[in-house]
């Protein structure tokens, strides 16, 4: 019975190829492959040793790979032409009763031409794919390193996006490989250097063939770059030293581990004695008495007047930021230093790792916006710090502009007297106990900001907020309704407390609830607020 085997070859080298794989080529009827004009295809040389006598061929032949065509549709209108024919050919031998085995480089299903033709096909015959190990898993063993450990993002990129989409992506992963060089790759080496990720690529081409080369990212020729190349940025620091190498020379680099999830610094070892790398002593061990610190920063609310010198200091000296996406993308890129991006809802696991890169010597900068002591990164390091395996970490926390106190400035003074400052935030706490906090603050006629008084998730705490303020203040009670303030969206304006329209709240606004004597009033420029610090009889 006929039958389309999507048949992975893996990366290159034969004895990659899986023993379904083999078994599959040597019993196919018709054997179809891709290359461009110049005929020598790579997938039919991996699969040579498996293919028997008196096969049927189909060599399916790119009318335009990275030239110019005279092609009515252009370069897109020739390639689909050409899957279209290249179908029907293969189709033909389908509808005879034959099995065909289309070879694919790497994974079928990964970046392969293979997906063209299941596209138009797989609906109509029987269709299996056999998968292949991919040129990344190649790569990351010709590095002998890990790609990603624990709960590390691996991020796969075409070459082919755009350099800020590149360099985007590369900044908010922990590990990436980059697909599809070859005439992309001057654009691939700017995003790396842009993101700040360039000291901590490697370039492998020809992954486990015996062609197979290893730079560093930084050190590769542009115009000798081929299509079957790959760029990869570990996300943990290799444990190992990684062998480069560059035709018959062999170039050992050792790669400082000084953390788990990678410090920029390297100690390069070159040895070319009998064209072999020496042994390079264990990175591990130059660090195993030095330890870092931990410096838990805030970078202000927005504009970066409000960020301190003592902060910008910090983060000069720094080998490694982290922190929430929003905040680490604040941060100026400086080349060598590592950036380690996450999700907001992961603060104990990004304090630990922080904690655990500096006590392998790293210089690790938790960043935070506004002050790290306010509802930020400053009591999740400081915790986790009370933990016995950090005692000799050192823990530092440089305060910063807090968002009250910007969104206080802009109107005056509304926190003038006695306030409080309360999340809406019910992730950590029971909202039960943020209910009892609002009629606390608000029977004590005290001023008070509202953090963190919305999100996508949560949209109802602000009128609940309103209406247990309500039972204390007065309807007229002025509100301050800071929203992306010292930012480029930047709105400040006062209501009152009845007033209040919760749909106009997002996570980015920051509230400021006023007492029995919060006063407005008209001022050059628009209404000022404060509030006093006298009281009547």
């Amino acid at each position: 019975m006929s039958k389309l085997w999507g048949v992975g070859l893996g990366p290159g080298d034969p004895e990659l190829v899986t023993v379904k794989a083999a078994r599959v080529i040597g019993e196919a009827d018709v054997i179809a492959f891709h290359s461009a004009r110049h005929g020598r295809s790579i997938s039919r040389a991996i699969a040579a040793p498996y293919m028997r006598a008196g096969q049927l061929e189909e060599h399916l032949v790119y009318p335009v790979t990275t030239e110019t065509t005279d092609h009515p549709g252009g370069y897109q209108g020739a390639i689909d032409e050409f899957y279209e024919s290249a179908a029907a050919r293969l189709a033909e031998h389908l509808a005879a009763g034959r099995t065909v085995a289309l070879l694919a480089a790497g994974d079928p299903l990964f970046y392969s031409s293979f997906q063209h033709m299941h596209r138009r096909l797989a609906d109509r015959f029987d269709t299996e794919i056999i998968p292949g190990v991919t040129s990344v898993s190649a790569a990351s063993a010709a590095l002998g390193t890990p790609l990603v450990e624990e709960k590390q993002v691996l991020t796969v990129l075409p070459g082919t996006l755009p350099v800020e989409e590149l360099t985007r992506r590369l900044r908010e992963t922990d590990a990436a490989a980059i697909m599809k060089l070859g005439r992309t790759y001057p654009g691939v080496r700017q995003a790396l250097a842009d993101s700040g990720r360039l000291d901590d690529a490697f370039y492998v081409e020809r992954a486990s063939s015996d062609r197979q080369r290893v730079l560093r990212a930084a050190d590769v020729d542009e115009a000798s770059v081929p299509y079957f190349a790959i760029t990869v940025v570990p996300g943990p620091t290799p444990a190992t030293r990684i062998t480069l190498t560059d035709g018959d020379s062999a170039v050992a680099k050792d790669r400082n581990t000084a953390t788990t999830n990678g410090i920029a610094a390297r100690q390069a070892d070159i040895a070319e004695s009998s064209g072999a790398a020496q042994t390079a002593p264990n990175p591990a061990a130059a660090h195993q008495d030095r330890v870092g610190e931990v410096v838990v920063i805030g970078l202000g609310p927005g504009d970066e007047a409000w960020t301190t010198p003592e902060v910008s200091q910090a983060l000069a000296e720094a080998t490694d930021i982290v922190g929430y996406t929003t905040y680490v993308n604040r941060v100026p890129v400086r080349p060598g230093q590592r950036r380690h991006a996450s999700d907001n809802r992961v603060e104990s696991e990004r304090a630990g790792m922080a904690l655990d890169m500096a006590k392998q010597g790293a210089k690790v900068v938790v960043v935070s916006s506004g002050d790290p002591g306010v509802f930020a990164m400053a009591a999740a390091v400081v915790e986790e710090s009370a933990d016995p395996q950090w005692r000799d970490v050192p823990v530092r926390v440089l305060p910063g502009v807090t968002a009250a106190s910007a969104v206080a400035s802009r109107m005056g003074a509304p926190l003038g007297h006695d306030f409080a400052m309360i999340s809406l935030s019910d992730r950590l706490k029971p909202w039960e106990t943020v209910a009892q906090r609002i009629s606390a603050v608000a029977s004590a006629d005290m001023a008070f900001a509202v953090y963190n008084p919305a999100s996508s998730q949560r949209t109802w705490q602000v009128a609940a907020m309103r209406e247990l303020a309500l039972e204390h203040r007065r309807p007229e009670t002025p509100v301050v309704i800071g929203r992306d303030v010292g930012g480029p969206t930047e709105s400040v304006r006062v209501v009152t407390l009845g007033e209040l329209n919760p749909a106009e709240v997002d996570m980015r606004t920051l509230l400021i609830v006023g007492a029995s004597t919060t006063t407005v009033f008209d001022a050059a420029g628009g209404p000022r607020v404060f509030t006093s610090r006298r009281y009547g009889a």
